[in-house]
């Protein structure tokens, strides 16, 4: 996983060169009970909104290589119907528009995520037009691959569902060597001394 293919990703998450197509997320109180959902394209945001959420899912691929964000590899089992790596193929091939999908995604995150109070999990959808780059290195304007993609964002909440910085998160697929790798998946955790590994399992296996 190179870092200059992440920030080469997050430069589509600005205003200018929006990539994502729709977001979705899902509220949870104190006690883990969800206490709201939405679903809305994310061309309808306004820009304060906008602004606010790009910089949420930004958080996730601008954060540190090889140590808040790491890449795995699902395992043998999970490339298989029944899975959360289904689940997440699932809601890359529908856009995140399938709400029974959505809602059961949020179960399974909830189920194995180690909250100390209320928080939000948010889910991004982006596509990016992957440009060739010609041998010295500049991107030229035809299309290499067209890399469609999660990310998610889990942040504590405050106030009016007022969200504070991610605590974990991830991309699928992986986007390794300017491509999408649907085995692997890149994951977030803002402090990596405190690791959700139950959650982590959840995801991988």
């Amino acid at each position: 996983m190179k870092r200059e293919d992440l920030l080469e990703l997050t430069r589509r998450m600005n205003l200018q060169r929006n990539c994502f197509h729709r977001i979705a997320g899902c509220y949870f109180d104190e006690n883990g009970d969800v206490d709201g959902t939405f679903n809305i394209d994310f061309r309808n945001l306004k820009t304060p909104d906008k602004t606010k959420n790009i910089a949420i899912a930004k958080t996730i691929p601008f954060s540190r290589t090889d140590d808040q964000l790491l890449l795995h590899a699902f395992s043998r089992d999970a490339l298989r119907p029944g899975t959360m790596w289904q689940l997440l193929n699932g809601m890359v091939d529908c856009g995140l528009k399938n709400d029974a999908m959505m809602d059961v995604f949020y179960d399974l995150m909830a189920d194995d995520y180690q909250a100390n109070g209320p928080y939000a999990i948010y889910v991004f959808d982006g596509v990016y037009d992957v440009p060739v780059k010609a041998k010295d290195g500049e991107s030229l304007y035809e299309s290499e691959e067209v890399y469609h993609f999660l990310i998610c964002a889990v942040c504590p909440t405050s106030g009016d569902y007022e969200p504070g910085k991610p605590e974990f998160g991830f991309l699928f697929p992986a986007f390794v060597d300017r491509s999408g790798d649907p085995s692997r998946i890149c994951v977030f955790h803002e402090n990596p001394d405190q690791v959700q590994k139950a959650l982590l399992v959840r995801l991988l296996k």
